[in-house]
């Protein structure tokens, strides 16, 4: 058993002092039990504790770490921005090539906008929906999560798809009247929602949906979003902050040909700083506050420390061609050989890939959406998490979130997290 004797005490020492003892729920282990542990330090595709524990990282900060921790060209990037000062609140150079670096990669994204985090991002491109269709409702989706601002923290009632009610405290149901719930997959309950509101500013999801797992949307139902969005002028919104440059180079456009009206970017774009980004159609993004009314603003929006992380970590994309099938091949290898090693104790597993991003589920049939995720066995998937933490192995502490790997890893690496992964398998079917 390893020892986990210093991050017992300093999440004791958080607690007093920070609500949780986190600054973000699912890190506090609630759904996989047990103390979370306090990372000291990363380097490549490790994370070691205070205690001094080394685990292979599948989380990789939930996503922005593409080439690992501690990259040597993103450091100096970083050095050297802060060299010159931390922050302006003025324009630099910068940010105008970062935004022309991801126009180059989405030539349908003509203009841009930086922020701060993907939530800010997200909520951001809503707004600015509203404005462009003079409309106030938005559908989304159960199970996508887009950040924790007020209009998306909703949950479903009864039915297929209904009106929205809050799903926290402190969220005032006269602002999610306005969000209207679909089923993922389903394009039938996206039609009725358009049965039922013709007052639908925008259409957001995932296209690559992580947050409930891994679930991808498949083809028919994306083409049946952007026709139906097309048909009643609304907007449709790809929120590809964590599946933008992860799954693809050109995140979901590498498996898909629907091209949506605005897109919503983070993570990767910012090299494990926080950055989000916000973009589209110049018709719609021309409304944006100073050229249109649409306001938004904020400080640190185009950070300069930021943005050189950012644009170090997709110009090192842009130069590695076969960055992505090999990310991919570790992918599909860790998944593989964990479904095998779960047939042989007779574990129901269900997998999936995307790029450098892949999931499992607990479930003896296919996850579709979010509804079908739910069916997993959480319980069975928190004691394989312990099981696999304790021998050193890093996985994301819920069963609905996605798992990363990055370009630090190697096969050799792979083949030990499987058999790490067989010896749990065959406790768990005890």
């Amino acid at each position: 058993m390893l020892n986990h004797a210093n991050s017992l005490k300093a999440y004791d020492e958080a607690k007093k002092v920070i609500p949780g003892g986190v600054d973000s729920p699912v890190r506090a282990f609630l759904s996989v039990g047990g103390t979370p542990p306090f990372i000291a330090e990363g380097k490549g595709a490790y994370i070691t504790d205070i205690d001094g524990n080394k685990y292979l990282d599948f989380v990789q900060s939930w996503g922005p770490l593409i080439f690992g921790h501690c990259d040597k060209t993103i450091e100096r990037a970083v050095i050297k921005a802060v060299k010159k000062g931390l922050s302006f609140g003025a324009p630099t150079c910068v940010e105008t090539r970062l935004a022309a670096k991801i126009r180059q990669i989405f030539p349908y994204v003509e203009r841009l906008r930086f922020v701060s985090s993907g939530t800010e991002a997200v909520m951001s491109a809503i707004r600015l929906a509203r404005g462009h269709t003079q409309k106030d409702d938005i559908v989304k989706f159960k199970g996508c999560y887009h950040g924790h601002s007020d209009s998306l923290l909703v949950q479903a009632g009864s039915g297929a798809t209904t009106f929205g009610s809050p799903s926290s405290p402190g969220v005032p149901e006269d602002i999610v009247k306005h969000t209207l719930l679909a089923v993922y997959n389903d394009l039938a309950s996206v039609e009725k929602c358009f049965e039922e509101s013709e007052n639908i500013a925008c259409v957001l999801l995932e296209p690559i949906a992580g947050n409930m797992g891994l679930v991808p949307a498949n083809e028919e139902f994306l083409q049946g979003l952007r026709d139906l969005c097309t048909k009643h002028k609304a907007v449709l919104i790809f929120d590809e902050v964590m599946s933008g440059f992860r799954a693809s180079l050109r995140g979901a456009q590498g498996f898909t040909k629907v091209k949506p009206d605005m897109v919503t970017f983070g993570k990767v774009i910012g090299g494990g700083m926080p950055v989000g980004a916000f973009g589209g159609r110049g018709e719609i993004m021309s409304k944006l506050s100073p050229e249109g009314p649409v306001y938004q603003a904020g400080t640190l929006s185009g950070n300069p420390v930021a943005m050189s992380a950012g644009l170090a970590s997709l110009k090192s994309i842009q130069k590695d061609y076969k960055l992505y099938d090999k990310l991919t091949l570790l992918a599909k290898m860790l998944t593989e050989g964990l479904k095998t090693a779960a047939d042989e104790h007779k574990i129901p597993l269900q997998v999936c890939v995307r790029g450098s991003m892949f999931g499992f589920f607990f479930n003896d049939k296919k996850v579709k959406n979010f509804d079908d995720a739910l069916k997993s066995d959480t319980k069975r998937f928190a004691a394989f998490h312990r099981g696999m933490l304790e021998r050193g192995f890093y996985f994301a502490c819920s069963q609905f979130e996605t798992g990363f790997v990055c370009a630090a890893m190697n096969e050799k690496m792979i083949k030990k997290t499987i058999k790490a992964a067989r010896e749990v398998f065959k406790e768990l079917s005890k």
